[in-house]
């Protein structure tokens, strides 16, 4: 069995590893790799997958209906990543194609990283930083938040949500949830809806899934709801966000500053335009760049391709119904 990996010599060092390679290599299979610094993509990415029955793609390898239909020995195409809407999935299962993606197992990075934007916002380290590194030594005494105390709204309660929440927790914050379709136990959190997680906090973090629901919900109407000392950050998607809206807010005063790493950039990164903004802490799409997590989605990809060559059905198939017949092709 052939097996195709997308990743390109970067992806393959920062998003798939080391370990996970040795591992598919021990496998009884003929593991074909991108050497190059490309990515591959439309008939770059066909062409790589002649002859191959799986192919484990990266976030830039993405799987349109024109690629999918040509991918005629293909019975398995896997992304590793939980992002998987560059793949249209209806198509895959008119080929006969078994789509999989990955769990989230980057819910600690992604949640220390919102902490970390909300501490940087807070007590404007980056900006100070900046300034000593310049070598200007004044202390202009401004005034800093303390997290303990401060009220935080969470918009979503999935995995990285619950994780943000119990960190902010262990700062003492005061934490209110926004998710209409999740059930909360603690305790310790206030389930509001969509208007009292906006209005109230001195921070609300965007860590929604991406739905046709919650596309663009942070939009002018929702800032406008915010208070002006508050701060946003957005460590979801990019497109949960109207980013003119969110620039008016920022340049007018009406919010007091955002903390991004994902936007309408390239790759999802937060757009340069807003990055340059002095009340804007941004980071390009690095919060979840950490061996662990990438590991973890990498070592479940080698945990499909273990299920193929057992003729089982791998985890986290998205269409084993529309494809019943796929193992034994």
């Amino acid at each position: 069995m052939r097996v195709l990996l997308t990743h390109n010599r970067d992806l393959l060092k920062h998003f798939y590893g080391t370990r996970a390679v040795e591992a598919l290599k021990a496998l009884p299979i003929d593991l074909v790799m991108n050497d190059s610094d490309t990515p591959l993509f439309g008939d770059a990415l066909v062409k790589a997958a002649e002859g191959c029955s799986v192919v484990i793609s990266d976030r830039l390898a993405a799987g349109p209906r024109e690629v999918l239909e040509q991918l005629t020995d293909v019975k398995l195409f896997t992304r590793c990543a939980v992002d998987m809407r560059n793949i249209d999935v209806a198509a895959a299962s008119d080929a006969g194609i078994l789509v999989c993606n990955c769990s989230s197992g980057y819910a600690d990075a992604v949640g220390e990283h919102a902490l970390a934007l909300m501490l940087d916002l807070a007590r404007n380290i980056t900006r100070d930083a900046a300034r000593y590194h310049a070598g200007d030594a004044g202390h202009p005494m401004v005034f800093g938040r303390q997290m303990a105390g401060a009220h935080v709204g969470v918009i979503g309660y999935g995995s990285i949500g619950r994780r943000i929440v119990e960190l902010a927790l262990a700062f003492k914050m005061k934490v209110s949830v926004y998710d209409p379709y999740a059930w909360i136990d603690n305790g310790a959190v206030n389930k509001v809806g969509l208007d009292e997680v906006l209005s109230q906090p001195d921070f609300v973090v965007c860590a929604a899934y991406a739905t046709p629901e919650t596309e663009r919900m942070m939009n002018a109407s929702a800032f406008a709801k915010m208070r002006r000392d508050a701060f946003f950050i957005n460590i979801s998607r990019g497109i949960l966000v109207d980013e003119a809206a969110l620039e008016a807010a920022l340049v007018s005063g009406a919010i007091a500053g955002a903390g991004l790493d994902v936007g309408d950039g390239p790759d999802q990164q937060p757009s340069l335009r807003l990055a340059r903004l002095p009340n804007v802490v941004a980071t390009p799409h690095s919060a979840a760049l950490m061996i662990e997590p990438s590991e973890f989605q990498a070592m479940e990809t080698v945990e499909q391709v273990k299920a193929v060559l057992a003729g089982r059905l791998p985890i986290h198939a998205k269409n084993p119904d529309r494809v019943p017949g796929w193992l034994a092709r």
